[in-house]
């Protein structure tokens, strides 16, 4: 539903009181609606939708084989085909040997792989995939370096060298900096090839603008956290646009996807669009919410509840219904940005609803992206390690 849909919203209240009864009976049926009150098919990542109704129209009786068959050897080689992406990550992550130069970075390969595949599982976005997965898991090692490892004085000469984008600026800067330095360069510089084979060389320019502002994000914070700064809740979403690196993310997810993604879409994308925006919003307080008592355990820049809570002088209950009200309401603004005509193609807001939907599985109860030992396992077995029996 989008904004101001009063019906829908009594509807919604209904359904949910009469199929919560439902759960609680024991027939197969009980099954899926469980399934659908924790994690509607709306919200939910694409494969793991599918993966999982392929089971229950098994269990239909009045299910034809054929498609049956054809829906599983689908899902099946298509997941050979992410295996072999998954390979390709992983070599290029253990030649790096990060784990060993930079242990305080979490070695999250596998889980940005997934995070890959959820915003795109089709064939034909693979090169696209594993540059989302490559992006992503350095961005998870840059912030390690300054969320919990850098000091002040070494983060401001990290920040100046992104700021300058020059491979000479390697040498000012500590060690374990130059090998995070060198994998971000050369990272950019296999995209500025590609690029250039496929006369896309336009896209860099905007590349550049949102890994600066992603950085620019990072100093921010980390100035924060070093003079104990307490921001308004305002300040705190201007920052969590820069910070949560959504713009950057969605730009490089457009690269991936070749000449449908025109010089007008990265231009529209670089604008912060409201469905980026709300994508964002809803990312930064899930993310919040499920990863606030892990950062009460080290120093952190206070999150979206602690700034409610101080800025409105309520509680943290009071704070967390907030939260869930907003991203509530991001997933509406979400929806209208994709009521037709939209002001760009489909498969373009289509990539941005799935890093939403992303969020919504992963971050819904936990961080299970820092944290990945309960059902990250299951999404990950689910998408990249068991093939569907035939």
């Amino acid at each position: 539903m989008v904004h101001g849909e009063d019906i829908l919203e009594e509807a919604l209240s209904f359904t949910t009181t009469h199929l919560e009864s439902v759960a609680k009976l024991s027939h197969s049926l009980a099954i899926q609606v469980k399934r659908s009150l924790r994690q509607t098919v709306h919200k939910n990542m694409p494969r793991l939708e599918a993966r999982s109704y392929i089971s229950i129209y098994e269990q239909d009786p009045s299910h034809n084989e054929n498609l049956l068959i054809l829906a599983k050897l689908d899902f099946n080689m298509l997941q050979r085909l992410h295996q072999i992406e998954f390979g390709n990550v992983s070599k290029w992550w253990k030649d790096l040997d990060v784990c060993n130069k930079l242990p305080f970075v979490r070695d999250r390969i596998v889980e940005c792989c997934v995070w890959g595949l959820a915003v795109y599982f089709e064939p034909q976005y693979s090169s696209g995939r594993v540059l989302m997965a490559k992006l992503i898991m350095i961005m998870t090692a840059i912030d390690d370096a300054y969320d919990a490892y850098g000091t002040i004085d070494e983060l401001e000469l990290f920040t100046e060298a992104i700021e300058r984008w020059d491979i000479s600026c390697l040498n000012k800067l500590p060690d374990y900096m130059q090998i995070l330095y060198k994998i971000f360069f050369d990272f950019y510089e296999g995209i500025e090839q590609q690029m250039k084979n496929d006369g896309r060389l336009y896209v860099l320019k905007y590349y550049k603008k949102e890994f600066k502002k992603l950085i620019q994000g990072y100093i921010t914070e980390a100035r924060w956290l070093n003079k104990k700064y307490q921001p308004t809740l305002e300040e705190y979403f201007r920052l969590a646009i820069e910070s949560g690196g959504y713009v950057l993310m969605t730009t490089t997810c457009y690269i991936g996807m070749g000449d449908i993604a025109t010089e007008d879409i990265f231009k529209w994308i670089s604008n912060e669009p409201k469905i980026d925006n709300a994508a964002m919003v809803l990312a930064r307080i899930m993310d919040d919410i499920a990863s606030n008592e892990f950062e009460h355990e080290r120093d952190h820049i206070p999150s979206f509840l602690e700034c409610y809570m101080k800025q409105y002088n309520v509680s943290r209950e009071t704070a967390l219904q907030e939260g869930q009200r907003r991203i509530y309401d991001a997933w509406k603004d979400i929806n209208n940005e994709c009521l037709r005509p939209t002001e760009v193609p489909m498969p373009i807001l289509t990539r941005i609803i799935n890093l939403s939907r992303f969020m919504d599985v992963v971050y819904k109860d936990k961080d299970n992206f820092t944290d990945p030992k309960g059902e990250m396992k299951s999404f990950i077995k689910a998408m990249l390690v068991e093939p569907v029996p035939i």
